[in-house]
């Protein structure tokens, strides 16, 4: 299925819950170790992950909000990555 559809059901809720709970837990570890870390090669690498997570965020918080733009822009950047 490439659209989210207009209603999402209890379950998909609860694991589109889930998926923000990971990704908002690892967003927040990342951004402690981040600060902890002297060597700036893992820093970079460390805050690139951050990224990451915080993207997948993002993703999560538009298609509750029932946006699309976001999942389209998002793709459009992995295209862009793999090139």
């Amino acid at each position: 299925m490439d659209t989210v559809p207009k209603m999402i059901s209890t379950k998909d809720l609860a694991y589109l819950s889930d998926i923000f709970e990971w990704n908002f837990t690892a967003y927040k570890e990342l951004k402690h170790f981040e600060k902890e870390v002297e060597n700036e090669k893992v820093k970079e690498l460390i805050n690139g992950l951050s990224e990451m997570h915080y993207q997948h965020l993002e993703l999560v918080l538009s298609i509750l909000k029932g946006e699309d733009e976001m999942e389209e822009e998002v793709s459009i950047e992995e295209d862009e990555e793999n090139e």
